[in-house]
C-alpha cells in the first residue's frame, strides 16, 4: 500500500467515524447540504489525483460509475432504517444500530467492489482515492430521502405537529 492510499484510506476512516457518530444522535432534518458538498469537494480533488498518475482505463471508469451506483443504493436502504418524528413542529432524525452497521457494510461493498471490479483492490487504489466522494454520494441520497420521509409525515393528517409531545418514529 503507498502512502497515498494509506493517506485516503484514513481519511475515509475518519469521514466514516463522523458519519456514524452523527447518524446516531438525534438530529433536525436539514435541508442544507454544506457536509455532503464538503465531503464532495474533498472526494473529487482525492479522485483527481489518483487520475493524474495515468490511471485512466475503461476499467477505471467502470468500477467508479458501479461504484457510485452502490453508493446511491446504500444510501436509499439507509434511509428505511432511520427514524423521523416531527417534536416542537420540527422533524428530527435518530439512526439506528442497523444505520450503523449498513454504514460498516457500505465501506466493505464498495472496496470489496473495486477489489472484484479491478482485480488489484487497494494496490491500484481506485477504491481508497474514491471513497469520501463515495461517502458523499451515499449520505446526499440518504439525506434526500429522509428529506422526503419529513415532509410527509409533516404533512400527515394524523400527525399533530403544533403538540410539542408529539413523537411519532417513522421507520
Amino acid at each position: 500500500m503507498n502512502a497515498s492510499t494509506a493517506v485516503n484510506l484514513l481519511i475515509g476512516l475518519a469521514v466514516l467515524a463522523l458519519l456514524v457518530y452523527r447518524q446516531l444522535q438525534v438530529r433536525p432534518v436539514r435541508a442544507n447540504f454544506r457536509l455532503p458538498l464538503i465531503l464532495a469537494v474533498i472526494g473529487v480533488i482525492q479522485l483527481t489525483q489518483f487520475l493524474k498518475h495515468d490511471h485512466h482505463t475503461g476499467t477505471v471508469f467502470a468500477a467508479l460509475a458501479g461504484s457510485l451506483a452502490l453508493a446511491a443504493l446504500f444510501g436509499a436502504i439507509r434511509a428505511m432504517t432511520v427514524r423521523v418524528w416531527i417534536q416542537a413542529g420540527q422533524a428530527l432524525r435518530q439512526g439506528t444500530w442497523v444505520t450503523a452497521v449498513l454504514w460498516v457494510v457500505s465501506l466493505g461493498v464498495h472496496l470489496g467492489y473495486d477489489y472484484l471490479v479491478d482485480g488489484k483492490g487497494s494496490q491500484a487504489g481506485l477504491g481508497t482515492a474514491s471513497l469520501t466522494l463515495y461517502f458523499a454520494i451515499t449520505y446526499t441520497i440518504q439525506r434526500f430521502i429522509l428529506q422526503a420521509k419529513a415532509q410527509r409525515i409533516a404533512d400527515s393528517p394524523h400527525q399533530d405537529v403544533s403538540d410539542p409531545g408529539t413523537r411519532t418514529p417513522s421507520w
